[in-house]
């Protein structure tokens, strides 16, 4: 038990690491992309610009809106990020310390939950703008899980197997599903509420969106617990989709994903909110369905 626990801390602590230089690689392709350095004054060639971030928002005054639900405005933040790190107890190891035969399906009732959180934390700041975000955050999110469970079944119908330490000894479904295989990046685009599908912190329109009412550190947990689900979601594309089974090999594929996701960033514009949701319910989901009556065939 006790290894276990120490084993979960240390892997908390490498998510929340990972995440601060995932921030400094983003802001440095963004900025190459834009014809400029980024940030290179902290440290050398800004190393440690992530840690003072980090001191910066923690150690900044945290206050209120008034009228807001106090309790659950302070609380949806450390529970949003305590959520995303127990996903990230279904990470495929031979030294995981939380092996389960069905962890695709906690996956999946757990990545439901985070919609709610978003929901919670715009409805709990009193504020018309954040407000509106968390409502069109929550119909992009449960749009396109739909599509995403079901683009989900192909890896794991052709693997045989619920459990994500079992699927990285199979084939490498990409191969078979190529085109399903690019639905499911663009999906975990607008899941993780990533450029162009983020909707749901629309500057232009909404100011910030949901998240509008929070600053310091309560807004350092919501940003971790965004940034983490980006990497878990680059991590079960390589899983479920390239089938690794080297953890060093998986480290270069989930790097890969991760630059994909800046670059896409970097590259389009934003997409308009009504064409996001028929992409979603005249495209992705009509095609994944019909897909699946040509899945038998991989079994003859």
């Amino acid at each position: 038990m006790m290894i276990n626990m120490l084993n979960f801390i240390i892997t908390c602590l490498c998510i929340l690491l990972s995440v601060a230089y995932f921030t400094l690689f983003e802001r440095k392709v963004l900025g190459y992309c834009q014809i400029r350095l980024g940030p290179n004054k902290v440290s050398i060639n800004g190393i440690l610009q992530p840690i003072s971030d980090a001191l910066k928002l923690f150690l900044k005054e945290n206050m209120s809106p008034i009228k807001s639900n106090y309790l659950v405005f302070y609380l949806v933040s450390v529970f949003g990020l305590f959520l995303m790190l127990y996903l990230w107890s279904l990470y495929p190891s031979e030294t995981s310390f939380f092996i389960m035969n069905y962890s695709v399906m906690l996956f999946i009732c757990l990545s439901g939950m985070s919609v709610y959180f978003v929901m919670v934390a715009g409805w709990s700041s009193n504020s018309k703008y954040s407000f509106l975000g968390a409502m069109r955050a929550a119909a992009q999110s449960i749009s396109y899980e739909v599509s995403m469970i079901f683009l989900l079944l192909f890896p794991i119908m052709l693997n045989s197997t619920l459990n994500m330490n079992n699927s990285i000894y199979q084939f490498p479904s990409i191969l078979f599903f190529f085109i399903l295989s690019w639905i499911w990046f663009i999906s975990t685009l607008a899941e993780t509420n990533r450029a162009p599908f983020d909707f749901a912190e629309g500057e232009s329109e909404l100011v910030s969106g949901f998240n509008i009412e929070y600053q310091g550190g309560l807004f350092a947990l919501l940003f971790l617990s965004e940034y983490a689900s980006i990497i878990f979601m680059s991590l079960m594309t390589v899983v479920w989709f390239f089938n690794i089974s080297k953890s060093s090999i998986m480290v270069i594929f989930i790097m890969i994903m991760v630059f994909m996701y800046i670059l896409i960033r970097a590259i389009y514009p934003r997409y308009r909110y009504d064409l996001l949701m028929m992409l979603c319910w005249k495209c992705f989901l009509p095609f994944s369905l019909s897909s699946l009556m040509f899945m038998p065939l991989f079994f003859i």
